[in-house]
């Protein structure tokens, strides 16, 4: 019975914390939460009980390093933006909470659970906030010519503005319009930003919603 419970519990706090990621439809979600919650809560049993006086504790860091493994290909890079990391964080978490169900202890597994979901649930909503700030949209016109997107991240990069992501989309035989999403310092307004870029060798127009 003992076992029972904690395998059922491993699948109900996997899946409270795999929701919010399937929800987003991130890489791995709800079946892979509860997944790794059951297999880390299983492999963690068979630890303790299964191989005599053996140290469990070895079962438990090859979960640990097993687990970042298979969290690295949630990870995908897509041109200058990097996805994944947090549901790459949340398979170590989760897998944290099935080993803390495994040996019972159960008061660690649900306040780690409790704050897994305020922080993938509550914390995304303030950081969306915050980011409204400093993350702009800016269209521009520009000739179509090779090196032409480099040279506007080569000045991008010497504001020390990120780029989060760019679209590109032809606007004549002879230029194409860029759209990019930048996150801009504090420190820099945006209105600098765009008079840099207008300086740039081939940039026939720039606009941007302040």
């Amino acid at each position: 019975m003992v076992v029972a419970l904690r395998l059922v519990l491993a699948v109900i706090f996997g899946s409270v914390i795999g929701l919010e990621r399937e929800l987003h439809n991130h890489p791995a979600g709800f079946r892979t939460h509860i997944l790794v919650s059951t297999g880390s809560a299983l492999f963690t049993l068979v630890s303790v009980n299964s191989f005599g006086n053996a140290d469990p504790s070895r079962v438990a860091a090859q979960i640990v390093s097993g687990i970042g493994f298979l969290g690295a290909g949630t990870i995908l890079r897509e041109g200058a933006t990097i996805r994944g990391l947090t549901t790459a964080a949340s398979l170590w978490s989760v897998a944290g909470v099935g080993m803390a169900i495994g040996t019972g202890y159960y008061l660690g597994a649900i306040l780690t659970t409790v704050l897994m979901v305020v922080v993938l649930f509550f914390f995304s909503f303030l950081e969306q906030r915050i980011l409204q700030r400093t993350v702009k949209v800016v269209e521009m016109t520009v000739a179509d010519i090779p090196g032409q997107l480099g040279q506007v991240a080569s000045r991008l990069g010497e504001l020390g503005i990120s780029i989060k992501s760019v679209g590109i989309s032809p606007h004549s035989s002879e230029q194409v319009n860029i759209e990019l999403m930048l996150k801009i310092p504090a420190s820099l307004h945006l209105h600098e930003v765009i008079d840099s870029l207008a300086q740039l060798k081939g940039v026939s127009s720039i606009k941007a919603e302040d």
